[in-house]
């Protein structure tokens, strides 16, 4: 069982490489993820970072031709060691670019995973229902149409409903890609004001190509360019023009990417 009250990252990953085949898409990544921040990672696209976000909760295994090396600790423990693997994914809440709702209404999208864990009340799932679908700013706008297929609602909704999904296994940690691409932007500006509450509970990797998200959330950012993590650092100074590499300077300044 995790123990989140340790002073320890909530990842630590050490010379990380991922491959397809003979191709190498990262190198030599090292970097940490602490409790309660929201991680920003930034680049051009085909950097690496949808395969980084794979790598964590070992959906490699689910990838033909994907392969990883190194160290990846989530809480202190080795992610390649842990056997069950579902009870590793739990605790990782992924919502990929395009919201894919499962072909079920509204309240058993999110009552799915809590009903699979064994929670068979209804009263406690209307419960959780409730309780996720507020925390990702949805209940008011749906709680009327419970029943009704997760896929009729608008892309904006659909977004928000994979992440009250994904907070019914009350994970540890929120993994997100380009989860504003779909959307309009005062619909992203709703989720980025979850996002903003949730970081009071959980970690948050936030991977985006607008960095003027990263500017907006992150607390820390990484910028992935060709297989390299090429700078961490405080968002606000990576945004102020303290950076360490002139890469990163050209890059949030639209040189390239």
């Amino acid at each position: 069982m995790i123990d989140t009250s340790q002073n320890i990252p909530v990842l630590n990953i050490r010379d990380l490489n991922i491959s397809y085949g003979s191709n190498t898409i990262l190198r030599d990544v090292t970097l940490n993820v602490r409790p309660n921040e929201i991680f920003g990672i930034i680049g051009p696209a085909n950097s690496g970072k949808t395969s980084f976000l794979k790598a964590i909760n070992r959906m490699d295994e689910f990838t033909d031709g994907m392969r990883t090396e190194g160290l990846i600790e989530f809480y202190g423990y080795d992610t390649s060691k842990w056997r069950n693997l579902y009870s590793l994914r739990k605790q990782m809440g992924v919502v990929f670019p395009l919201p894919v709702g499962l072909p079920l209404s509204v309240y058993e999208n999110v009552a799915f995973a809590p009903r699979i864990s064994g929670v068979r009340n209804k009263s406690e799932l209307d419960d959780i229902v409730e309780n996720c679908l507020t925390r990702a700013a949805l209940w008011d706008e749906v709680k009327d149409r419970l029943n009704s297929l997760g896929s009729l609602l608008s892309g904006g909704q659909q977004q928000r409903l994979t992440i009250a999904r994904a907070l019914s296994q009350k994970p540890k940690l929120l993994m997100l890609d380009e989860f504003s691409i779909a959307v309009d932007p005062v619909t992203t500006m709703r989720i980025e004001d979850v996002l903003r509450d949730l970081k009071k509970e959980l970690s948050i990797i936030l991977v985006t190509n607008l960095v003027q998200q990263a500017e907006r959330l992150a607390d820390r950012t990484a910028l992935f360019l060709n297989g390299e993590l090429v700078e961490i650092g405080q968002t606000n100074e990576l945004f102020d023009g303290r950076t360490k590499d002139q890469r990163t300077t050209d890059y949030l300044e639209g040189r390239f990417g």
